[in-house]
């Protein structure tokens, strides 16, 4: 009984002991600090791209920086590559001295080349009193610049181990008394200098140290491009590591990741999200109206390799929309014979219309790679040369604006996205592989598919690009661009230019063109251009097929002059004029005998003077233009009739009055027939024409690239009318024998 009213006195004590415990308030977590105690210290001593891009970021989130060493001759050697950076330290270490003796002030030390901010002053500074630490280096994965420091460091349990010397936040006192250690030459290593203390166990703890191992605040790219996504939120992007779920504030592209930061850059903070697109587009661009003349540009043309629609490229180079005598050209073809007729045709009608026109042909035995320097040096050397336009022969620009629209966006480097038809491929990569080629980007399918529509910094770009022409004569000095082993010139070009730090960008915020394809131009036909129905589709039919063509399906443009006689738009004059071309090049024509090797059975009852199209080695090509062109309208004119779009039977006639002047009545081997007229009436030959005996139905005013229909069997019987004088073409073919 003793021992229970003892238990019970004790139990008794322990509760009201356990009260007073836990009933008193918890000490007060400090008070944040506001964002006016912090400072951004960074060192720049040039204004590079990537300096202005980081002020971007520090603006949008109203941080303080403040800019070292801007102006001063760098000296800290090439960092990139090898040990340095000691010069950021002396900097940072003179800086300071002004501010040791504010304990409440806040110092963030980051590079700036290859560095943004994802969140604003007030995240920052709460991440930074939650670690409850003096001074917190940023971490990585990697250890640098010595490996044998490796066993020195700190086990963790979690997180990055090593320091990494690009972030750097504490106390203002504690900042200045690390670096007030600094007595080492600028192009020492600033990371191995700030190591060395980290490492140091009596430092560690003297001045409470700790790295950021979990990516809280900082975010180093290198040996962790694949922990990190983008995350969209509305209105802004942030960067997420996906290893420790966190939100990182400072995204530093360190190592050789600085093509992946340029990635994120075209998001974060607020480059473009999916509710407001691109909100940098229009930062700086330039209002051409504004100015009393419009700049100089020069523009390179290159010719590489034969290239279809040559004549067509040109022509839309003529009607650009800036003033002629604003224009140089300088043009460099790499094919001997083919393209010499189209470029002295083009310079013979156009010499006193541009500023200048300069052409080196393939006598000059240039290199890709020396044209291509050659037409920069003309920029590079003429001091009122103000951008340089380099376009390729197989870009088509749809655009008249395109080298405005290019000037107002104001990037040193900017192309046009060029796409070729129904295809992924571009003129741009969105990321490089390991060993510098193509890798595909995750944006990289919205941005040609302008799913995503902006200004993108990219790592590659060919076919067609503006750069300044200060930018030539300053950062782009250097003639050599070029000519580097084993890469082809563009390839060359471009790493040179991320190795200089000059961005490349490239907008799709307007629809500027397509690429042709040239792989398989085959270049031993009169006029090529025809077989590239395949290949290039979209330029053959603005080539060929007649500019009324598609108001026979949106107005009902055309005619029935007979009972079931359709008459429609189908050719372009010139594609009437090369076919006749091609067909008096070939020059067999038939002479119009029965006895005929060419069909089955070697005896044709209606023969005619004519050249069969698969005798030229067009007709897979002529097959696709009835199923492309011709098909469609049968299906109109004909309700109910689906045709195969098949023929045997596919000619070009000539009626002359001295070999075949008429076709005697007959019927067609076809369900229906076309017959497309080549050349003009009155002006080519008199004469000629159709009759359709069971209506009594003549049709003597064939108009140039329009064609007939009409049943082939048993209701049409048809003859063709006398040619009186000249030569008169058609193309003919009987549909679904």
């Amino acid at each position: 009984m003793e021992y229970f009213k003892f238990s019970l006195v004790l139990l008794s004590c322990w509760i009201k002991f356990a009260d007073s415990v836990f009933s008193a308030e918890a000490p007060p977590a400090p008070a944040l600090l506001p964002k006016e105690k912090l400072l951004v210290l960074t060192v720049a001593t040039e204004k590079t791209d990537g300096f202005l891009r980081f002020m971007q970021s520090a603006d949008y989130f109203n941080y303080t920086v403040k800019v070292l060493g801007m102006g001063e001759a760098w000296k800290g050697g090439d960092v990139g590559r090898s040990i340095g950076g000691g010069q950021k330290v002396r900097l940072l270490k003179e800086a300071m001295e002004a501010l040791a003796d504010q304990e409440d002030l806040v110092i963030l030390t980051v590079d700036s080349f290859d560095l943004i901010f994802a969140g604003g002053p007030e995240e920052i500074l709460r991440k930074f009193q939650q670690a409850n630490h003096k001074v917190l280096f940023a971490a990585e994965g990697l250890i640098w610049p010595d490996k044998r420091l490796a066993d020195k460091y700190p086990s963790v349990r979690s997180g990055k181990r090593f320091l990494n010397s690009g972030g750097i936040m504490g106390y203002a006192p504690y900042i200045n008394r690390i670096v007030s250690q600094w007595n080492l030459h600028d192009n020492d290593d600033d990371q191995l200098f700030y190591t060395k203390i980290y490492l140091d166990p009596l430092q560690r703890q003297s001045f409470n140290m700790t790295l950021d191992h979990r990516c809280q605040i900082f975010q180093n790219l290198n040996g962790a491009v694949d922990e990190v996504l983008l995350k969209f939120g509305t209105g802004r992007v942030r960067v997420r590591n996906t290893m420790y779920d966190s939100l990182p504030v400072v995204v530093h592209g360190n190592g050789n990741t600085k093509m992946y930061l340029n990635y994120l850059g075209n998001y974060v903070p607020n480059a473009w999200n999916y509710e407001h697109g691109c909100s940098h587009c229009d930062h700086e661009v330039v209002d051409l109206s504004l100015l009393k003349e419009y700049p100089n540009v020069l523009i390179g043309v290159f010719i590489e390799q034969p290239t279809p629609f040559l004549p067509e490229f040109f022509q839309r180079l003529l009607t650009l929309d800036y003033p002629k005598d604003k224009l140089r050209l300088f043009v460099h073809n790499n094919v001997s014979v083919y393209h010499e007729k189209h470029i002295q045709r083009f310079w013979e009608d156009n010499k006193n219309v541009f500023g200048s026109f300069k052409v080196v042909g393939p006598e000059e035995n240039l290199s890709q790679g020396e044209a291509r320097n050659m037409g920069m040096d003309l920029c590079r050397e003429d001091a009122t040369c103000d951008y340089y336009f380099s376009i390729d022969s197989d870009v088509m620009l749809t655009n008249r604006q395109t080298v405005k629209l290019l000037i107002e966006q104001n990037r040193k480097i900017i192309g046009p996205l060029v796409t070729r038809h129904s295809k992924l491929w571009s003129n741009f990569w969105g990321a490089l592989s390991l060993d510098g080629y193509y890798a595909r980007s995750e944006d990289y399918v919205d941005i040609v598919q302008r799913k995503r529509v902006g200004v993108w910094n990219i790592p590659y770009m060919a076919h067609v690009y503006l750069v300044k022409g200060s930018v030539l004569r300053t950062e782009l000095k250097e003639r050599n661009y070029f000519v580097l082993e084993k890469l082809d010139p563009d390839m060359a070009l471009c790493r040179n230019a991320r190795e200089m730090g000059v961005f490349m960008y490239l907008t799709n915020r307007h629809e500027f063109g397509r690429l042709i394809s040239t792989a398989n131009y085959n270049i031993s036909h009169y006029n090529n251009d025809l077989w590239q129905i395949f290949e290039n589709p979209v330029d053959w039919k603005e080539k060929y097929i007649h500019q009324n063509y598609t108001r026979i399906f949106t107005e009902n443009h055309m005619e029935e002059p007979c009972p079931d006689v359709f008459w429609f738009p189908v050719f372009t004059e010139r594609a009437c004029d090369e076919l006749v071309e091609e067909m008096e090049h070939y020059g067999s024509w038939s002479g119009g005998r029965h006895e005929d090797k060419r069909i089955a059975g070697g005896y044709e009852t209606v023969p005619t003077d004519d050249i069969h199209m698969k005798q030229i080695g067009f007709d897979k090509e002529w097959l696709h233009f009835i199923r492309e062109f011709i098909s469609p309208v049968t299906l109109k004119v004909f309700a109910g009739y689906y045709t195969k779009g098949y023929a045997v039977m596919n000619f070009v006639v000539k009626y002359t009055p001295d070999r075949q002047a008429y076709l005697r009545p007959h019927h067609d081997s076809s369900t229906f027939t076309i017959n497309i007229a080549l050349n003009n009436k009155d002006t080519d030959f008199q004469g000629g024409g159709c009759r359709f005996h069971r209506y009594n139905c003549s049709i003597e005013s064939p108009r140039k690239g329009w064609s007939f229909m009409h049943p082939g069997r048993l209701t049409h019987l048809h003859e063709g009318l006398p040619t009186t004088n000249g030569t008169r073409y058609i193309a003919v073919s009987f549909i679904d024998p």
